[in-house]
Formats: structure tokens, sequence, C-alpha cells
């Protein structure tokens, strides 16, 4: 017989995509997901396949260094009854020259880019052929694989789905951006399979990182470090929250990912100006998503960042209210990480599922600022010395914070207030644009016995006193239309839970804060102001917060802290009672235009009113969703938004993709910031 030789092959890049779930990256080349067969065809020349006579056998390789002892390199022979967790080979079917062959990973192959070579043997002969290059990502629809999700629907959210919300503003008042995660756009899987190859573990031992890139829990190490650039490892993002980025983009200006990754990319793997936690958070829930890890942004309200690990955040302020001495411990408004779905088959039993992975850069683990992966049944259980991490993320939704009053003389008195760390953790529902609480993965009810077994087992005791029914009661409540460019009302409210008159002081003090708790000047104060208070009645003192002391001081975070306290003075007692107030942006309002439809024109008209009492200056409107535009699209306003001016202009679309998908603007100018709006569209597949 004359050697077997190839002419031409075919990998099948779109059918082979559809089946595996990966077509929409819409790339040239192939990618599929591991321990799920794949077909390709092979067209010989001058003669067809021999059965008994023909022996064929594939190589793949991936990485710089490839060897069979590191499962980075595979040589598997074509036969009949391929074994279950090796490479495999099957014929499929043969006609004429061609021949279809099934090929299939173990489900517990390493990730990455592969290449192929066929081996043909004949009479002894051999001959070998390069077959192209192709792409293998985890699998969460295989019941082997280690990120397998058993449900569908939650399947096409966290693998899938390329966009959605994450939660921002304060726990008294939750909102969402829209965000777009675009994890299958072009370049974006070569992007973060190149983050992958420059991480300083591969760069130590290229060998080693390769062979480990079977496991989500390395993979997510690697990804939560690298979306920060504070090993100077090539990050991606620069973490800045000082109100101070002109010499980049504000993390508030962001509306998804795919631009921060290109950027990164373009300019040489320099690390892109600026990111905060969800910026962060969101970049690496793309990476994630990408290489087929199911991943979501989660929101933790009044997120304790604890320095020492004492599980108590200590604040002191003075009688006025004021900061009266600085703390290392913040406490942050609200603080974004990202979730990962994977087994733990390096821990006991019961701790797969759900892991918290934290890329905003706080504090190294290991000697490099990553976090996690941390199971979340770890953090409610109080395991502490599982890995990842368990402290700091125990501490981020359980530390106690207890405020000390520094009295005239110098003396310090512990205020009586309840803890609130760790409130509403929130993230997007599967399939519908409503927030999903998920709180209770993370910690019992408050007060609950097995909250007391946890923290004996973490070896905290509650400090914070739960607060009385009787005596005195003291909380902030804020007027409706706390809108930015008016004027609004904070309210102290005390009630009196006893039956006697009492008589109080109280003292209510408002600053412009930063998100991550950092407080900037003040915007407002009362003079004290005595009361007497009917037994079970109720008493309010008022401080109006105006638009002129407020406007400068603002950052882009549009947050105020409000505190109140108040000296009981039958009992001595010293309350206090804080509260961050979000200052609302204007809505962005969106209309569609005609019948949505793949393929075919589609036009959003979009626009805003400005509710300064100044004009805007430098107005630039930035429009993007997966699907709806190629890339951003961009409007700069030619002259300023005078005061209450409505701006409104209408963009062409062409939407690429049937199905549900999101338009998202962002709007920024000199005096107004980060507004964001979002419109889901559901676009009709193109007429056959």
């Amino acid at each position: 017989f004359a050697d077997l030789v190839l002419e031409t092959w075919d990998l099948h890049c779109d059918r082979n995509g559809r089946e595996h779930r990966t077509a929409d990256m819409g790339c040239k080349q192939l990618v599929v997901r591991r321990g799920q067969p794949f077909t390709i065809t092979l067209r010989f020349s001058g003669r067809g396949y021999e059965e008994g006579v023909d022996k064929l056998a594939f190589n793949v390789e991936t990485g710089p260094c490839p060897s069979e002892t590191s499962g980075t390199s595979s040589h598997f022979v074509m036969t009949d009854c391929p074994e279950e967790l090796c490479w495999s080979a099957v014929l499929q079917q043969q006609d004429g020259e061609s021949l279809s062959v099934s090929l299939c990973s173990p489900p517990n192959a390493r990730i990455g880019r592969y290449s192929m070579t066929l081996e043909t043997c004949t009479d002894y002969q051999g001959s070998s052929f390069q077959i192209g290059d192709f792409v293998l990502l985890f699998n969460p629809w295989h019941p082997e694989d280690t990120v397998f999700m058993r449900d569908e629907n939650e399947r096409r959210e966290y693998v899938l789905s390329q966009h959605g919300l994450i939660y921002q503003g304060t726990c008294d008042y939750i909102f969402s951006i829209p965000w777009n995660f675009g994890q299958f756009e072009d370049d974006i899987l070569a992007i973060c399979l190149n983050m992958l190859d420059i991480n300083p573990k591969h760069l130590r031992d290229q060998n080693r990182d390769c062979s480990r890139r079977n496991d989500p829990v390395y993979i997510g190490r690697v990804v939560s470090a690298m979306v920060n650039c504070n090993d100077e490892d090539q990050g991606v993002l620069f973490g800045r929250w000082d109100n101070r980025y002109e010499d980049g983009m504000s993390p508030m200006a962001w509306i998804g990912s795919v631009d921060i990754l290109k950027r990164w990319k373009k300019f040489g793997c320099q690390p892109v100006k600026y990111g905060q936690c969800w910026v962060f958070a969101a970049v690496a829930c793309t990476v994630m998503r990408c290489l087929g890890i199911p991943t979501r942004v989660v929101t933790n309200y009044n997120s304790a960042h604890d320095t020492n690990a004492n599980l108590t955040i200590d604040r002191y302020v003075n009688e006025k209210g004021e900061q009266a001495r600085y703390s290392w411990d913040k406490i942050w408004n609200f603080h974004c990480w990202v979730e990962s779905w994977m087994a733990r088959p390096d821990l006991a039993a019961g701790y797969d599922g759900w892991q918290v992975l934290d890329p905003t850069p706080q504090e190294k683990s290991e000697g490099v600022f990553c976090c996690g992966p941390a199971p979340v049944k770890a953090i409610k259980e109080g395991d502490m010395q599982l890995k990842y991490d368990i402290p700091f993320i125990f501490a981020e939704v359980n530390a106690d914070v207890v405020y000390w009053v520094v009295q005239g003389d110098g003396m310090q008195k512990q205020s009586i207030r309840s803890s609130d760390v760790g409130k509403y953790i929130s993230t997007k529902s599967v399939g519908r644009d409503s927030r999903e609480d998920i709180t209770h993965n993370y910690k019992y009810p408050e007060g609950s016995e097995e909250e007391r077994a946890v923290f004996e087992k973490a070896e905290h005791q509650k400090k914070s006193i739960g607060e009385e029914d009787e005596g005195l009661h003291l909380r902030i409540k804020v007027s409706e239309g706390a809108n930015k460019g008016s004027d609004f009302d904070v309210f102290a409210v005390v009630n009196n839970n006893t039956d006697e008159e009492r008589v109080c002081r109280v003292t209510l003090c408002a600053r412009a804060t930063s998100h991550n708790g950092t407080l900037g000047p003040q915007c407002g104060l009362t003079d004290p102001v005595e009361i007497d208070i009917e037994p079970r009645a109720e008493k309010r003192v008022p401080l109006r917060i105006l638009y002129e002391e407020y406007r400068d001081k603002l950052t882009q975070d549009n947050l105020i802290k409000v505190v109140a306290l108040l000296n009981d003075h039958q009992t001595g007692d010293i309350l206090i009672a804080v509260r961050d107030i979000y200052v609302e942006n204007p809505q962005i309002k969106i209309r569609i235009l005609g019948e949505p439809m793949q393929n075919r024109k589609l036009v959003a008209e979009i626009s805003l009113v400005n509710p300064l009492a100044v004009p805007l200056n430098g107005c630039v409107f930035v429009v993007e969703g997966t699907g709806l535009t190629d890339g951003q699209l961009v409007k700069e306003l030619e002259e300023p938004m005078e005061p209450q001016a409505e701006a409104k202009f209408r963009m062409d679309l062409m939407p690429r993709r049937s199905g549900l998908q999101k338009l998202m603007v962002d709007f920024e100018s000199d005096q107004l910031t980060g507004v964001k709006g979002y419109r889901n569209v559901i676009i009709a597949p193109q007429p056959m």
C-alpha cells in the first residue's frame, strides 16, 4: 500500500462551537469544552483509510514544555472502544477518501491552547501532519468536571450570559448598575489565555503552572491575583480611591470589561487606570466565565476591612459626631467580590459549590495580593483554618463595629448600637433583572444559637450590644428626593420607649465620604439641641443639607455620611446612629424605535436632563452592549448643557445576535459623572 497522505482537514469550528456552546466567541478557531466529544474530518489524497492496514494516532500538546507526566501532552491511537479518563479518538464514518473522527478529552484535562498532530503508519512507514490548534475550556455541562453545575438556567446565567447587573449604593438605598461582561467578544479569549501565560507562577515554572491548569481552584487564585497590579505582575487594573482620576478613567465611568481588557492588551499589559471593587470583580467574572467556570458578582453591604484581624472595628468620634482619630480599619458602604462554582477535592467533604474570590487588592495571601477561593460554606461555619483566606472574608461579613465617643476631657465612652456589618449580600437573580439576597449563605440568623456556636468556633465574642427595647432609641431618616442638585432633609428620630419623660441632647453632623469609608469635608452640622420627649413618644431633629454646601465636596461616589449623637441625661448613656446617604444621579432615558431584528438597523433614542443649577461641560455619552453594538459608540456634545436643559440624540445600532440583549449607557461631564442607564432589547431572529 502507498503511504497514507493527508491532503486537507476540517475542524468544523462552527458545528463543534454550537455543540460546545462556544459559537458566540465567533472566533475562527476551534474552541471546545473538556470531556465532550468533537468531530473533525480528514481528507487523504490518492487513497482512503484502510482499516487493518493503516494506523492513525493523534498527539495533543499544551504549554511550552509538554510532557505526558505533567498531563500537558497525550498520544492516543484511533480505536473503537475509548477509555473514559484519557484522550480518545473514535472513527465515526468513512466516505471514500474522507474520514470523520470523534475526539474527546478527559473531563479533568488541562485547559488552554493545544496543538494537534496526526500520525499515520502503513507497513511500518510513518508520516506526521500538523492539523491545527484548538482551545480547551472547563465544562460545567459535564458531570465529571469539577465545575459541573446541574441547573441549565444557572449555567446560562453564570457561564453564557454576557451582561448583568452589579449592586451598589448603601444598605438603605440599594440600586444596580448594568455591566457588559462580554466574555465571548472578539479577542477576549486570547486575552484571558495570555493572562494565564504572563502570571508570575507561570514565569517561575512554566511546566508546573501548565500542569495545574486542570484545577479551577488554581485558576481562580491566579485570576484573583492578575486582575489587580499590586504585585507588579502586569496585572489588569490599577486601584484608586482618592477621587483623583484625571490621568485615566474614573472607576465610575466603566460599563463593561471588554474595553478594559482590550486596553490592557493594547498597551502591552500595562495596568489600566482606574478600578475599584466592582470593576475588579466584574473583570474577574468576565475572565472566569470566558474560561468556562460559572461565576457571579456579589455585593456585601457595610463590608468590614479588619486590618488587625481581631474582628472588631473601633470608631472614635467627638461629641459633635466628627471623627476624633484615624483608624486603618474601614467599613465600606459596599464591597464587591465574585463567587465561582467548583468542587473542592483539596478540602474535606462539604465545601463544594460557591467559592469567594476577591481580586480587589486589600491584604496579601501567601505573599500575593489575591483572595480565595474560600468556600462560602466555610465562611458560614467559621472554619477559619481552611484554604483560602477565610478569616479576612469572615470579618468582612461579621466584624463588630464599636463606636467610642471621645469627650471634652479626653475620656472615652462606648456608645450603644448594634452591629450592622454584612447586610443584604446581593447578586443578580437567574434569568431576571431582580436582586437575589444570599446573606443566608454567609451567615446564620442574627442572635440564633447557630450564630453563637460559629462565633465561639471563630473565637469571637460579639461586643456590640443589641438595641434595647426599653430606654431611648435613635435612628436617622432621609426625606424623599436626595437628588443631585437639590437640597434635602435628614432627621434624627428619637423614640422614648419608657413610661416617663426623658431629657436628652442631640447633635447631627454630615460629611462627604467615599465608598471605602474615607471621610471628607463637612457639609452640614447642627448645634446641640436639648429636647424633652414624652413617654412612648417620638421626636425629630432636622438637618437641612444644602446643594451649595455639598456640591464641591461630594466625591464621584455621591455619598454623605450622617452621624447622630444622643446624650441621655438620665442614664448618662451615649447613643449613636450612622447612615450613608446616596445622592441620586438623574435618569438616562432610552427608547428603542422600530422592530428589533437581527442584522437589521435599529435606532436608539437616548436623553438626559441636567438637574444642576450650573451648566455641564465636556459632556460625553458612551453606549455599548454585546450583540447590539460593535465595541463602544461615543457621542460627544458640542455645546455645554445648560441647567434643566435636555440632551437628546439618536444612535444607529446593528444587532448581530437574537434574543435578550442589554443596551447600556454611561454619561460623563465635569460636574456630573458615572450616570448609568440601560434598556433590555429583545432581538427577533433573522427570518430564514
